[in-house]
């Protein structure tokens, strides 16, 4: 590419840098370019952003898949409703506390409870559960991640001990929204539910899978403006990837190059945000949750499900790491983590505003 045109791109990152602010416009000259010199450019400011806040430290967060019961139809999804091939399973309690057990002595302190939104998960049930979580780890982060539910619910389980939700909006435009969700789920509603969980005092994770069908540079742009605007302490974005027995099998998986500009993006609009290096960009690249480091991302999320339970929770094909224990997963992560010049933390690694 040109000088000229390596030049351009990097006024247009130091304006959005010094403004936290992107046009259309500017949006697109960086998803569009090819300028190899110029992405570098974003990429580093990124990471000098991210490193003026969290040094170089990577924060681990447990992911426990403890249900593959989903009572929502999502398109994209592999463990929707009418996946009748999906092998069902539910984790108890005590194998819950084991999983935790077994990331505290790796050095995990922050736990992510997720599943499908699945009805045998009561409130007096869940609160029961974080209840036995925070007494037995009160030195660590609960994370829930159970989709939509009512103030009510994530008010009790705020109460019980939770820190934090992930609810990942998955496009702030409504109609983009409605291509990707069946009719009964509302983007209004969702965006409600992201409400409630900010009054209510958790640190929120938001989010959206990049390359998802029918997503433009338009509604990437209300992406990226709705982070800038809402400021998640945590927002997880990584690429579309197909999973068969759904209506989106046949779609194109979305890019790992674009991922990266994205999160870039992001730590350049939102500076404090928390933000991972997905297994998803892990999953289509052999080395892509190093180069989300090097993009500016700061977190990574090992797998502390049981091994014979995590294919079954395939929410999209092709997840890596299936067979690791927790052990090795860490080990692999660290080496890896600090091939690039990082290094991991035994720490809650809270959102520093």
């Amino acid at each position: 590419m040109s000088e000229n045109t390596t030049d351009t791109i990097r006024a247009i990152v130091d304006t959005i840098r010094n403004t936290q602010d992107i046009s259309l416009e500017q949006l697109s000259a960086i998803l569009d370019t090819d300028d190899r010199e110029a992405i570098d450019y974003l990429q580093a400011q990124a990471r000098e952003v991210a490193q003026s806040i969290y040094g170089n430290a990577v924060y681990m967060r447990g992911l426990i898949e403890f249900s593959n019961y989903c009572r929502n139809n999502c398109r994209y999804c592999g463990i929707r409703r009418d996946n009748r091939l999906a092998e069902r399973y539910r984790l108890d309690d005590d194998t819950i506390l084991e999983c935790c057990r077994l990331g505290y002595s790796c050095g995990l302190r922050t736990f992510v409870l997720q599943g499908g939104e699945d009805g045998h998960y009561t409130d007096e049930r869940m609160v029961a559960l974080v209840q036995r979580i925070r007494t037995e780890f009160p030195d660590c982060a609960i994370t829930l991640s159970l989709g939509e539910r009512s103030r009510d619910s994530y008010q009790r389980l705020f109460d019980a001990g939770a820190n934090r939700y992930l609810l990942r909006h998955e496009t702030a435009d409504p109609d983009h929204y409605a291509h990707l969700h069946p009719a009964e789920m509302s983007w209004e509603h969702r965006m409600q539910c992201l409400r409630d969980l900010r009054d209510i005092g958790y640190q929120v994770g938001a989010g959206f899978m990049v390359g998802s069908p029918g997503q433009t540079h338009a509604t990437l742009l209300k992406d990226l403006h709705f982070i800038r605007d809402f400021r998640p302490e945590m927002c997880g974005i990584g690429p579309f990837i197909a999973a068969q027995h759904t209506p989106f099998a046949h779609e194109p998986n979305g890019s790992v190059e674009q991922t990266l500009r994205l999160l870039s993006l992001i730590r350049l609009l939102h500076p404090h945000v928390l933000l991972p290096a997905t297994t998803a960009l892990g999953t289509l690249n052999a080395f892509g949750r190093e180069r989300g480091i090097q993009a500016g991302a700061n977190v990574v999320m090992p797998n502390l499900s049981p091994t014979e339970n995590r294919p079954k929770y395939s929410i999209y094909d092709g997840k890596i790491c299936l067979g690791d224990d927790i052990s090795h997963c860490r080990s692999c992560l660290e080496t890896r983590i600090a091939s690039v010049g990082y290094r991991m933390v035994v720490d809650r690694g809270d959102y520093k505003s």
